[in-house]
């Protein structure tokens, strides 16, 4: 397997093993190994191999010299964990492989957005991105990310080639890194969330930079930490809902891809359905294209949030959508934006589609 060769990092002749000190430090002294054998119980053979930096200073060795020589044992222990950790550091850097460096070629528009958020450096060439991006990623190597388990909705769209493994799994690190620090109750509180589904309605009614904070605010009381977060080609993801390793909270994530107005608040009572419906018993990734029983019933469920059936049956009936009045007149009725009419009248085609209003923000 190539290796690839690098210049980032320490030089290995200027990372200082810890007997070189010892060395000097002798010198200083005017004392000589034979002397320092002595007065730290070790061999003549063992102070050598040391100084030659052919072995590391023990934390029993370092307390022999703290007594023969009165520095402290933190101090030799320090150098060892300093040359230790560049050594490790050195190694690490030269042994990163072509394949691995390749995976930065399916990442280009995450690391470009994660620089701009100053997570990482701009500077960084590939060997020194691929070490920063293990630890974003918490993984030893970038080629097992494809091998962690996604959910099953992930697995079910294999065969879409839309979907890189590395960019979906990057979006979701960002999910969880973005919330980390939003503060929210330590449990989901499932009552508390239903009844707050006409204030996360009137949210829609508050201007486009406050919608953010606004969904924050009362996800936060229900013991969940919501994001609107950028979305990536490769991850055609519309939501992401996971329990948190702590207590019982929740991270609820939606990507904005579209822009449109009416799917954006239709996508969001979507993801409040699977929680109510405990479809989130770890983690769920929603993805645009998948179908089936679960999305069936959190689709209906969305629906009914957004708009009473049996008042939206009368309404297409009575055929007053067909004047802007009708439409203005029914989504004050439902508590919604009129957007949210035109688009379910346009989605169940009782209306010819036509422009329809977007969100700035993404």
């Amino acid at each position: 397997m190539e290796m690839v060769k690098n210049s980032v990092g320490l030089s290995r002749e200027y990372i200082i093993h810890p007997g070189e000190t010892l060395s000097e430090v002798l010198e200083d002294r005017g004392m000589t190994q034979r002397e320092l054998a002595v007065r730290t119980g070790m061999t003549e053979k063992h102070i050598s191999t040391v100084i030659r930096g052919q072995k590391g200073i023990s934390a029993a060795f370092a307390k022999k010299l703290e007594y023969a020589l009165g520095i402290e044992t933190a101090f030799w222990m320090n150098l060892q964990s300093i040359y230790d950790r560049e050594i490790l550091e050195f190694e690490e850097l030269n042994n990163i492989t072509d394949k691995e460096i390749s995976v930065l070629n399916h990442l280009k528009e995450v690391i470009k957005y994660w620089i701009s958020l100053g997570w990482l450096d701009e500077k960084s060439n590939q060997t020194s991105l691929v070490l920063e991006l293990r630890k974003k990623f918490c993984i030893s190597n970038l080629l097992d990310i494809p091998k962690i388990s996604f959910s099953g909705a992930f697995r079910a769209q294999k065969k879409n080639i839309n979907i890189d493994a590395y960019v979906l799994f990057a979006w979701q690190r960002m999910c969880e890194l973005l919330t980390q620090n939003i503060n929210v109750a330590e449990q989901v509180n499932i009552g508390k969330l239903r009844s707050k589904i006409p204030e996360i309605k009137q949210v829609m009614f508050v201007s486009e930079k406050q919608i953010q904070k606004k969904l924050t605010a009362i996800f936060s009381e229900c013991g969940i930490a919501f994001q609107i977060v950028r979305n990536f080609k490769g991850a055609p993801v519309q939501g992401f809902i996971k329990r948190t390793g702590e207590g019982e909270s929740l991270i609820l994530c939606m990507t904005l891809r579209q822009k449109f107005m009416d799917i954006f608040w239709f996508t969001l009572f979507h993801e409040i359905a699977h929680i109510l419906n405990g479809d989130t018993k770890q983690e769920f990734i929603d993805f645009d294209s998948v179908s089936g029983e679960i999305e069936q019933r959190a689709d209906k469920m969305a629906g009914e949030f957004l708009i009473n059936t049996n008042d939206y049956k009368t309404f297409v009936n009575s055929k007053e959508y067909n004047h802007s009045l009708g439409i203005k007149n029914f989504a004050k009725s439902q508590n919604v934006k009129e957007f949210i009419i035109q688009g379910r009248l346009m989605n169940d085609k009782i209306i010819p589609w036509k422009a329809r209003p977007r969100y700035d923000w993404t």
